[in-house]
This record gives structure tokens, C-alpha cells and sequence, in this order.
């Protein structure tokens, strides 16, 4: 009885990534002798809820299937974080409608990097990164080069903590719960994995393809201008590099997670596992004090057979 719910925990994709990083963060605090423990998991707590709100996002569109990847996150996370900081001029007064304005955003990046698929007939993946170049571009034209400051709400709600838990997390923790059951249990969500199966058989059994790829890179922009709103608060304001170490994150968490890349089946947990496993083995190496090249060949190496276990998942 008991080996067979193991054998059926292990077969869960998303297993390997919370087992890499509980092993990750056992190896480190090995090498501390314990000290800062609990601050480490704190700290990963706070910096994997970034990467997991882009990787649902990002998570939705490759479950589309071969070839559909949103390049434009790092960017919109910018335009959006810029915009809404700068609209909000440090008053505690227009936190909610400056979260508005981040999400209209996203969603402005979402509408036109679907343009640019449906009506060019650009893939995907060009079409993405053309858009990252004019929003980036917007941003830098908008925020003119500065670092605009959150208002102190903000920024003490995204440092905030519960028993040493970020309540930051704990929200993306809901949010992710609230994808899940939107991927699994509605219409949309539905659509999305049968069309990343097969989008011929899916047209045919009266699914609308093109409205769920739209309404797909639309909320993939959407929780990248939300993360670039909370980010700001949490990093004490919006820059031009903020989401620059986002872009390879949002597609490593997808797939660490257990996300197939050839589309048609997600793997919503396996986001936070992922998330948490990033940061807490740059976290381990940086600890044992190697040298940069021996981190990068070292992180590599680990994320490969993350990824091959991970991968191993039965039709």
C-alpha cells in the first residue's frame, strides 16, 4: 500500500522540483551548520513568488503548444512596473487604481503581441521579441532612465510577513490555486490543453482556437504587469533592468515544473517547486563560494537532471 502511493507520488512531474529544492536547501544549511536557515527558505519564499507569477502566465501560453512562448515578459514587467509607479507618485491614495493601470498594460502587450501573430502571421516567438524592443523602448521613453519609487503601502505590503512567511507569497500561493482550478475545471482551461494536444481535432469539436490563443498571450502579459507592480514595490521602485533576470526564468520554471514543451499537458505546482529550487541552488553555490564559470557549469548540469527526471512522465 504504502509503495504504491510512493510510486504514485514520484510519478508526479512536479515532484522533482520540490525534492531538488528541499535537497538544495538541506545542502546548504549542511554547510552553515544550520545558521540561517529559516531566513534562506524566507528569502526564497519571497524571491520565487516573482518567478512564479510570470511562469503561470508563460506556463498557459507553451501548453498552447510547439512554437508559442511570450519573449515580451522582462519588457512588459518593466512598462507596466514604470507606468503605474510613475501614475501613482508615491500616494498611498492610488495603490488600487495604479494596480489597474499595471494590468492595462499588460493587457495593451497582450493585445498587440497577438496582432502582430494573428494579422502578420508572425510566429510567436518573433513576434514577442519584435514587441519586448518597442515596449522596452516605451518604457525607457516614459520613465526617462529613472527609478521611480513605490508608495509605502506598497512597498510594506510586499515586504510583509506572516510568522515568517511573505504574505506576498501566501497571495501567489492563492493565485496559483485559482489558475489551477481555471486550467482543470473551466471551458478556457480545457481548451487550452486539448488545443496543445491537437489543434486540428480541437477546431473540429467546436473549440474556438484563435480566441483562446488571444485570450491566452493576454493573460500571460496580464501577470507580467502585475509582477512587474509588486515587484517594484518589493524592490523600492521600478527600473530598467528589473525584469531582465526574468525572461530564461519564466520558461525554466515551466519546464523544471513538468510542463511538457511540446504542449497539451501543464503542471501548475511544479511552477513554486521550480521557483523555489532556481533560487535556492544559486542560493547553495554561492554559499560554497565557487567561482562564477564552476556555478554556471554547476547550475547547468543540476537543472539538466532536474528536467530529465521531471521529464520522465508516461502517456
Amino acid at each position: 500500500m504504502i509503495a504504491d502511493r510512493l510510486n504514485t507520488l514520484f510519478a508526479k512531474p512536479w515532484i522533482w522540483a520540490f525534492l531538488g529544492a528541499g535537497l538544495v536547501w538541506l545542502a546548504t544549511i549542511a554547510f552553515t551548520r544550520g545558521q540561517g536557515a529559516g531566513e534562506i527558505l524566507s528569502a526564497a519564499l519571497s524571491f520565487a513568488t516573482f518567478s512564479a507569477i510570470i511562469g503561470i502566465g508563460q506556463m498557459y501560453v507553451i501548453t498552447l503548444g510547439p512554437g508559442n512562448i511570450d519573449l515580451s515578459i522582462p519588457a512588459t514587467m518593466t512598462f507596466a512596473g514604470a507606468v503605474s509607479m510613475k501614475i501613482i507618485d508615491t500616494q498611498d491614495s492610488m495603490v488600487v487604481p495604479g494596480l489597474v493601470i499595471a494590468l492595462t498594460c499588460g493587457a495593451a502587450v497582450g493585445f498587440f503581441n497577438y496582432g502582430l501573430i494573428r494579422v502578420l502571421r508572425i510566429p510567436p516567438i518573433i513576434a514577442t521579441l519584435s514587441s519586448s524592443f518597442l515596449v522596452q523602448s516605451s518604457a525607457i521613453a516614459y520613465g526617462r532612465g529613472l527609478k521611480i519609487k513605490p508608495p509605502p503601502i506598497l512597498a510594506d505590503f510586499t515586504t510583509a510577513k506572516i510568522l515568517g512567511v511573505p504574505l506576498l507569497a501566501l497571495c501567489v500561493i492563492g493565485l496559483a490555486a485559482v489558475m489551477s482550478v481555471v486550467l482543470h475545471r473551466t471551458v478556457y482551461g480545457k481548451s487550452v490543453i486539448a488545443i496543445g494536444q491537437n489543434p486540428r481535432a480541437a477546431q473540429l469539436t467546436g473549440i474556438n482556437v484563435e480566441f483562446t490563443r488571444f485570450a491566452t498571450y493576454v493573460l500571460s502579459a496580464v501577470l507580467a504587469g502585475l509582477c512587474g507592480y509588486v515587484l517594484s514595490g518589493f524592490s523600492g521602485g521600478a527600473s530598467l533592468n528589473m525584469g531582465a533576470d526574468y525572461l530564461l526564468a519564466s520558461i525554466a520554471v515551466v519546464v523544471i515544473g513538468g510542463t511538457s514543451v511540446a504542449g497539451g499537458f501543464a503542471n501548475l505546482p511544479g511552477i513554486w517547486g521550480a521557483a523555489l529550487f532556481m533560487f535556492l541552488l544559486v542560493t547553495m553555490l554561492n554559499t560554497f563560494g565557487l567561482t562564477a564559470g564552476v556555478r554556471l557549469i554547476l547550475t547547468g548540469v543540476i537543472i539538466v537532471c532536474v528536467i530529465t527526471l521531471a521529464g520522465g512522465r508516461k502517456t
